[in-house]
């Protein structure tokens, strides 16, 4: 996840990947060691969790020739760079570092280590040994504003955001946007944490939203607090990351899940093969690595099957979450930030500083 705010307004990813070298095939009989470095514990949802169940993903498809190795609760900084550091030391060949923070660091470790491979995910600087990858999360989070709509009474939606960052921005206003094409008076209350992870100060954003009107709530941070907030109230969530059924299965309207399992089963696979090269992936609904699922019990099957059929199109290409096809889309000062007939690509997407016109709050708070 993001941490620092002034590196993350110029991340530059481009989908296809850039290849810059191609090392030396590993060794064939001996297992890979790959390691994997987490920024918060491993819970039983939430961002870390859906990391580990992609290394898990990846040791059922590879078996018994990759080895991994977790590090978890590592803070972003000078502990980074001393676990990193030990892992290269300790003969991991290739290490994934799970958090923005870890980018940095990684790219230190990675210059005196030329043999070990670099898996930077949410970074954007590459090296020949640091390759980059991320998702769309926004495709997720459009398909959820629509379902959120639908079982919203009060058409205002309250959102829980770390950090004023392009891809929280994008999350938001990919959000309105679904939520909008369903209800076009719908509208969506921002509380800004300054944290990715404090599940007391998570609750309490949830709460003061709750108070303020919102029925359905949505979350960027890193626990599952919104959640359990939105159980308690007796009102409607986005759960994000993974599937919170089990903390909120009445209120749990479905999961905007990440999938890290394929990816990082590619990426071992050409470590071992000796077609690994460093390169920057930035996929969505199409690619696999954002789906929506696990509905709620209480979420009808006509509100199930429209998502559905949205992220099916999605994943053709046939809905893009920042095109104006029928009309100008505006900022919440009323400035024209997509003209209709045009759609955002995605460096003006990747650069996004505005919030759309329904968000009531600021970029900058």
């Amino acid at each position: 996840m993001y941490k620092n705010l002034a590196a993350a307004l110029a991340v530059a990813c481009f989908f296809a990947p850039v290849f810059s070298q191609t090392p030396a095939k590993a060794d064939a009989d001996q297992p890979l060691s790959a390691a994997f470095v987490y920024v918060t514990p491993v819970f039983d949802a939430g961002w870390t969790h859906q990391h580990d169940a992609g290394r898990k993903a990846a040791e059922a498809a590879l078996g018994k020739q990759l080895r991994t190795t977790v590090v978890a609760d590592v803070a972003e900084g000078p502990d980074a760079e001393r676990v990193l550091r030990d892992l290269a030391r300790n003969g991991h060949q290739l290490i994934f570092t799970t958090s923005f923070g870890y980018m940095e660091p990684a790219l230190r470790v990675a210059r005196d280590f030329p043999d070990v491979k670099f898996e930077s995910i949410t970074g954007y600087k590459r090296a020949a040994n640091v390759a980059t990858a991320n998702a769309r999360y926004y495709e997720g989070r459009y398909l959820s504003g629509i379902a959120a709509a639908r079982m919203s009474k009060s058409g205002v939606a309250g959102y829980v955001a770390g950090f004023p960052i392009p891809e929280v921005l994008q999350g938001i206003n990919a959000f309105t946007l679904g939520m909008r094409s369903v209800n076009p008076g719908a509208r969506v209350k921002v509380v800004w944490l300054d944290t990715w992870f404090d599940p007391a100060r998570e609750r309490d954003a949830a709460m003061t939203l709750m108070n303020q009107g919102a029925d359905v709530l949505a979350f960027h941070s890193a626990s599952n607090a919104v959640m359990v907030a939105a159980q308690e109230r007796g009102r409607f969530a986005i759960a994000y990351h993974s599937d919170m059924r089990q903390v909120a299965p009445d209120a749990q309207i479905l999961a905007v899940t990440h999938q890290w399992g394929d990816y990082y089963t590619r990426r071992a696979r050409a470590v071992q093969d000796g077609t690994w090269a460093s390169g920057d992936v930035w996929g969505g609904v199409r690619e696999g690595m954002i789906r929506l699922e696990a509905f709620g019990r209480k979420v009808p099957q006509t509100v199930q099957k429209e998502v559905l059929d949205q992220q099916r199109l999605m994943a053709q290409g046939r809905i893009q979450p920042f095109a104006a096809a029928r009309a100008d889309v505006r900022d919440n000062a009323g400035h024209v930030v997509i003209a209709k007939g045009s759609a955002l690509t995605d460096a003006q997407i990747l650069d996004m500083k505005w919030l759309v016109e329904g968000v009531q709050g600021s970029p900058g708070h």
